[in-house]
């Protein structure tokens, strides 16, 4: 059995987005989860970190290529993947929260 060529560049897709989401967290924890808790800090250094988080994961990922443009689909899928990573998290809360009720 034969599979179309769109099969192969979807499942190659999927795995540099995945690649990128973990360096992503991967830097963004070491910078945000660097700082001691009740280090002062704004919003705007806070969004400065992820950008510069956003752009070292790329970086990354076109080590062997020259980085003068990025691609938009890699950060879109970067975009999209974190919103999966975030529900994800908040459905686990919700989750543990009506396991906490029910003891209650």
């Amino acid at each position: 059995m034969t599979y179309p060529d769109d099969i192969f560049e979807e499942a190659q897709r999927r795995e540099r987005a995945n690649r990128i989401l973990e360096r992503y967290n991967h830097f963004y924890n070491m910078e945000c989860s660097g700082i001691t808790w009740g280090t002062p800090i704004t919003p705007e250094f806070q969004q400065a970190m992820t950008l510069e988080c956003l752009l070292d994961a790329l970086r990354c990922e076109n080590l062997n290529h020259e980085f003068d443009s990025i691609p938009t689909a890699d950060i879109n899928d970067l975009i999209n993947a974190l919103y999966d990573q975030g529900k994800e998290y908040l459905k686990k809360v919700e989750e543990n929260n009506k396991k906490i009720h029910k003891l209650m």
